[in-house]
């Protein structure tokens, strides 16, 4: 959205062509797909709602129809077509059924939980305690973004093989007891795995999702997954924390 963003500069000082468009009212998408070998798709309601995500999606099916791309793959989330009534799965699901009525050849990858969220409690970490909404012996479906990457990657090469297809995706299933182990192994200090009622989350959305996670949860089919992909290399858990953390 911004192509003089550090981020976005440091793309383009890899060789990388930057293109700008705006995921809600669609200017400059088309542009930006013309003549693309294919799309990979990302909506997000985090921003201004689970509505606006709608309309991004929207926007990104009809820029990719006018642009004619021929393959998209759009990034949703594991369970979204299951009813788990969270919103931002449901409204992830509104955009795939979108996409479903289209006639644009399209595979949907649904990501579990990322094991980058635990970056985000980095303080509590360094106090030796992972906070998390749900039972600490609860196994949770989790993915590498690495291995996010290089799934996508392996689907654009092969888009025929693949369209039509939906895709629940996860690396590995450790529970946060599990994660808590590895953590102290990694960091050379006691990290206790601490579990807390999903009540006390004040955002609605997120408190819907662990509640979800601490029940039914994901139920990405892992082996046959894995065993389908091979060449992913599927990141454990352990693997992901000694090259992230391991330097803390």
């Amino acid at each position: 959205r911004d192509a003089e963003s550090a981020r976005a500069v440091r793309l383009a000082e890899r060789g990388v062509e930057l293109a700008v468009g705006d995921m809600v009212t669609g200017n400059g998408l088309t542009e930006a797909f013309d003549g693309a070998a294919g799309v990979f798709g990302l909506t997000t309601p985090f921003e201004t709602g689970v509505d606006a995500e709608i309309t991004q999606g929207t926007a990104l099916i009809a820029a990719s129809k006018q642009a004619a791309v021929p393959y998209l793959v759009f990034s949703s989330v594991a369970s979204a077509n299951l009813g788990t009534g969270v919103p931002h799965f449901e409204s992830k699901f509104e955009v795939e059924k979108l996409l479903a009525q289209s006639d644009l050849p399209h595979t949907i990858v649904g990501p579990t939980y990322f094991y980058d969220n635990l970056l985000g409690g980095a303080d509590a970490l360094a106090a030796g305690v992972m906070p998390i909404a749900m039972p600490a012996d609860k196994e949770l479906q989790q993915l590498s973004r690495r291995d996010l990457g290089r799934f996508v990657a392996t689907l654009f090469a092969d888009p025929q093989a693949h369209a039509g297809e939906r895709f629940d995706i996860a690396s590995d299933a450790p529970t946060p007891a599990g994660m808590a182990t590895t953590l102290s192994e990694v960091l050379g200090r006691p990290v206790h795995a601490e579990s807390y009622d999903p009540e006390r989350i004040s955002s609605p959305d997120m408190r819907a999702m662990f509640t979800f996670l601490s029940g039914d949860g994901y139920s990405a089919d892992i082996p046959a997954l894995h065993a389908r992909f091979p060449d992913v290399g599927w990141q454990s858990f352990a693997e992901w924390a000694v090259g992230a953390l391991s330097k803390s």
